[in-house]
């Protein structure tokens, strides 16, 4: 049984995706399709003991090294990615299994991650240490699937930048709210890799040596993270920049302000950079 993962009461982007439920996988909130602007986005399934159980999104650092989540990477045994720009069906029948449209890997957890390991504090909810992963994998992606890929930044980026910076988000995550017969609301889309802009919140608030907050406010203009784009890129603007990588929003809505943990982070880049090819 495919299942998800709930840290809190409060929705957090921790969550990974049922991948056989009712609810269709789709993309980021108030987005557009990529169309083939950020092909290093990869779609990603985890297997526990039991096969394929959750799945988030990720970034190609390399033809054989993807970025994502810490908490999307912990307690897996493997690995894959998609690649394709739509891996719905009938698009895709493979998914979430093996086969010749998608490639294998190895998950690998940053050592320091601790998973809800600080409680709430200053009106945020519980949150994660160090919530980065790797995903190494067996066989490169060919030059020919991609070729460009997610860039690391320069240690301490984040901290240069002014409130508002612009960001983009790219994912696989929901798309939207749908009303259920006989009340009630759910999300629902479809793996799709979708774009859409965000903008930075910045500040010293807590947790900001570790965290960057976005503003995921569709009414504004904004575009927002969701169920299944956990550990997708969040994009210096119009670049290939990664600041950070999506982690958790503190609402059902998947609006308001998300917090990506930062790979900024000294530490953090250089336990990146071992597995650079």
């Amino acid at each position: 049984m495919m299942r998800t993962r709930k840290m809190t009461l409060i929705t957090i982007l921790v969550v990974a995706l049922l991948l056989g439920s009712t609810m269709a996988a789709g993309a980021i909130t108030n987005g557009s399709p990529d169309a083939g602007q950020h092909s290093y986005v990869v779609l990603m399934v985890f297997d526990d003991a039991s096969g394929p159980a959750w799945r988030c999104s990720g970034a190609l650092l390399s033809p054989t090294l993807v970025l994502t989540a810490g908490h999307c990477t912990e307690g897996a045994v493997a690995a894959r990615i998609w690649t394709d720009e739509d891996v719905t069906r009938p698009a895709n029948s493979e998914y979430p299994y093996s086969g010749d449209t998608s490639y294998d890997g190895m998950p690998i957890t940053n050592p320091n991650f601790c998973n809800m390991c600080y409680g709430p504090s200053n009106g945020l909810p519980a949150y994660s240490y160090r919530d980065v992963g790797l995903v190494v994998l067996s066989e490169p992606v060919p030059t020919s699937v991609v070729s460009t890929y997610a860039q690391l930044p320069a240690a301490g980026l984040v901290d240069t930048l002014k409130n508002k910076t612009a960001v983009d988000l790219v994912g696989y995550g929901v798309q939207e709210q749908i009303h259920l017969d006989g009340g009630g609301k759910d999300w629902t889309g479809l793996r799709v890799r979708l774009y859409a802009p965000s903008e930075m919140v910045s500040g010293n608030f807590v947790h900001s040596e570790e965290y960057m907050r976005l503003a995921l406010n569709k009414g504004g203009g904004s575009g927002g993270t969701c169920f299944g784009d956990s550990g997708g890129p969040d994009l210096l603007g119009g670049t290939n920049t990664v600041l950070a990588v999506n982690s958790y929003v503190t609402n059902s809505n998947c609006g308001g302000v998300g917090y990506s943990s930062r790979v900024d982070i000294p530490e953090v880049l250089s336990w990146i950079q071992g597995y650079m090819d």
